[in-house]
């Protein structure tokens, strides 16, 4: 009989929910994976602008989703952000995932944004709609996001963030070697 697992995900965003899923089914092949979309606070700003704000973006969506969401297997929160760095602007995730038990986190890959996106970004719009505006796209955040726009979707929004979903189930995975 499959392993069944409910996975609160913490964000209605589809690309979200479809980056959850897959990496669960990376790391539980066979397994009957049921997710529970849930639009969360993540308690930070709507565009987090350090590694520090992000990573507490994701894990606040976590713990907001279990209060609201307290019968699952596992809770995953994904928040986007970016930081400065040598005078540019980098983009990534935090992937937070929570079991009753345990913790696990992973970071994406990290990519430098154009000066047109910088400069919006530094005014103050959040990164989706700033790539909208440069790139004459809609709602880019619910389809391939920045990445996806500047590798012409060679490396999507879910594909980014699939890979780090992994990665923070890895503690899982090895729980002796990880337990809190």
């Amino acid at each position: 009989m499959p392993e069944k697992i409910t996975l609160v995900v913490a964000s209605a965003n589809p690309v979200k929910v479809q980056a959850a899923l897959a990496g669960f089914q990376k790391m539980h092949p066979g397994a009957n994976i049921i997710t529970k979309p849930i639009s969360v606070a993540s308690d930070v700003a709507d565009q987090p602008m350090s590694d520090e704000e992000t990573l507490a973006g994701a894990t606040n969506r976590v713990a907001n989703a279990m209060q609201e969401q307290p019968d699952a297997d596992y809770w995953i929160g994904i928040e986007g952000g970016v930081q400065p760095l040598a005078g540019e602007l980098t983009a990534f995730a935090w992937i937070v995932v929570r079991s009753k038990k345990q913790t696990g986190k992973a970071r994406t890959g990290t990519f430098f944004l154009p000066r047109a996106v910088t400069e919006l970004v530094e005014q103050g719009i959040e990164l989706g709609t700033a790539d909208d505006m440069v790139f004459g796209s809609k709602n880019s955040k619910q389809a391939g996001g920045a990445v996806g726009l500047l590798t012409g979707n060679v490396v999507d929004r879910k594909q980014l963030y699939e890979q780090a979903v992994v990665l923070a189930l890895v503690s899982f995975k090895w729980d002796q070697l990880y337990r809190e």
